[in-house]
């Protein structure tokens, strides 16, 4: 069965939001980090925010990015969004209810499903227990305020470390299963 993998930039203080303040710590370590994450996944689950952000930027990056661009514009794309009503950019529209679409998709052959950005869809995942794994690369700034991975208020969840891995720049990833998850 395929793995719903929610992958975040996030600061110290958990916030995802407008990861701009990721670029001063950039390297090659990053972004083989994340080739071999995008390249180990065959479809993109996105929330409508991040779709539009993507399908406006992505296709005009193809060039600079290389094989990368290309693997991100070529990929399918699932969106949930309540006001979309046309999809581009590869992409298919959710329509149904969101738990049952998920799990269809994970019951489909392929490979894992990734979740870039999409901090509302990735509450509504959390709350669903869509998610299979967290990977946090996060980065040593504090923002003080904005968007979180988990939002306030919501249940408590545990969850087991499966991997860590820390690059040069000071980012580390950290990569969580759910604990109830864990072993299957």
């Amino acid at each position: 069965m395929r793995k719903v993998i929610v992958s975040e930039f996030v600061s110290l203080d958990g916030v995802m939001e407008n990861p701009a303040w990721t670029f001063q710590f950039g390297s090659k370590e990053q972004e083989q980090f994340k080739f071999d994450e995008l390249f180990g996944c065959d479809a993109l689950l996105l929330g409508r925010v991040t779709y539009q952000g993507f399908a406006e930027a992505w296709p005009k990056m193809e060039e600079q990015t290389g094989v990368y661009g290309e693997r991100m514009n070529s990929m399918p794309k699932y969106v949930a969004s309540r006001t979309l009503t046309e999809m581009e950019w590869n992409a298919n529209l959710i329509r149904g209810d969101l738990l049952e679409e998920v799990n269809r998709l994970k019951g489909e052959p392929g490979q894992d499903i990734l979740v870039f950005g999409s901090c509302e869809l990735v509450h509504t995942l959390t709350e669903l227990d869509l998610v299979d794994e967290y990977r946090l690369m996060v980065f040593p700034i504090v923002l003080g305020s904005g968007k979180r991975v988990f939002k306030d208020g919501s249940e408590q969840k545990i969850l087991k470390l499966v991997e860590s891995k820390r690059f040069a720049s000071g980012v580390v990833v950290l990569s969580y299963e759910p604990a109830s998850k864990s072993g299957k």
